[in-house]
């Protein structure tokens, strides 16, 4: 299979820039990987194109998926992934988004994309506004929280076990079993100062064979 190159890449990307201009805002290539970036509010006729031009479509919603950049503004990113099995190519959609504003839903574009939105919504907290079904699909119901977060707790919320008088799950605050302790790591292979038994060898100077003198 030959790949395209970054010059038709980048001309696939042209056209689809004139084709949307108040909808995308620019394209990158990474690796070999034509990306477009579009505004938030314009993703669903952003993949209705993609999906329905004949120069486009990408009929196979292959991922949607997120990031978190806690420093910036809008600190996620939401990557849709498509594939044109007419076309022998992919493309990488990317959109900008904060806590607080809903990004829309592409059920209606693409219906395989409900349960990759749940995912999204689980994990990061990202609202998809249109979502005919938007809840937890890999935490529980009751957890608290969104753990792909960076300002996640390693040690979560909550914790769960299962309580064998009552017949059934509870949740209890986390409790650690130890203050936190801040580790040195120094081991016999890391870290020490000291020349243990048999080191010595190493620093002898060596004769023409390569073994100590």
């Amino acid at each position: 299979m030959t790949l395209p190159t970054p010059e038709a890449l980048k001309e696939f990307g042209d056209q689809i820039m004139a084709a949307l201009p108040q909808d995308a805002d620019r394209i990158e290539i990474i690796h070999g990987e034509l990306i477009l970036w579009v505004k938030r509010e314009a993703i669903v006729r952003v993949s209705t194109y993609l999906r329905d031009d004949p120069s486009c479509l990408f009929k196979i919603m292959l991922d949607i998926c997120g990031a978190d950049y806690p420093d910036r503004p809008q600190r996620f990113e939401i990557v849709y992934n498509f594939l044109s099995m007419k076309h022998n190519r992919r493309i990488r959609v990317k959109l900008a988004t904060d806590e607080d504003s809903a990004v829309p839903s592409i059920t209606g574009v693409f219906s395989a994309a409900g349960w990759c939105e749940r995912e999204t919504w689980d994990l990061y907290g990202v609202y998809f506004s249109d979502n005919p079904d938007l809840r937890r699909i890999l935490t529980d119901y009751g957890f608290e929280g969104h753990p792909m977060r960076k300002d996640f707790p390693l040690t979560g919320y909550v914790e769960v076990r299962y309580e064998e008088k009552e017949k059934r799950v509870v949740y209890e605050p986390v409790k650690l079993k130890q203050e936190f302790r801040s580790f040195d790591f120094l081991s016999p292979w890391e870290g020490m100062n000291s020349v243990l038994p048999g080191d010595e060898k190493a620093l002898q100077p060596k004769g023409p064979e390569g073994k100590p003198s």
